[in-house]
């Protein structure tokens, strides 16, 4: 047997919290659930102070569009002392929603989506909007 280093064991522990978590998250812009994935896009790219559009689209298990849903945006930066910005999107088509926000300052950002389905069941994502650059 091999001894393992207290920091290699770390180490080992980190990237196996890595993968699980890796295996939770398929992939940029959607969040999975049970029933809905959240998928989004943000324009323009890369985002910069001023006005910017968010597009959020629905989707059930078997990947049809949810319509219907009401979807809000809160926007925050990632430090204390700026007040958090908030609007609703509104569904430009089955299940795709799209709202705009207004990024007032340079700097790392997120945003909470949240969603309040057809049914009743509410939904959150957390989107990171790093780097946020002047014009």
């Amino acid at each position: 047997m091999i001894p393992i280093s207290p920091v290699g064991l770390f180490q080992e522990k980190q990237s196996r919290i890595k993968n699980v978590f890796l295996l939770w998250c398929p992939g940029e812009g959607i969040a999975p659930s049970a029933d809905v994935a959240i998928e989004y896009g943000i324009s323009p790219e890369p985002v910069r102070v001023g006005p910017a559009v968010l597009t959020v689209k629905l989707r059930d298990a078997a990947g049809a569009p949810v319509a219907g849903a009401r979807v809000s945006l809160e926007a925050d930066m990632s430090h204390p002392g700026m007040a958090p910005v908030f609007r609703n999107a509104r569904e430009i088509a089955p299940g795709q929603y799209q709202g705009a926000l207004e990024f007032a300052m340079a700097g790392d950002w997120v945003v909470m989506i949240h969603v309040t389905l057809p049914d009743g069941r509410t939904q959150e994502r957390e989107v990171s909007v790093p780097g946020v650059t002047t014009n």
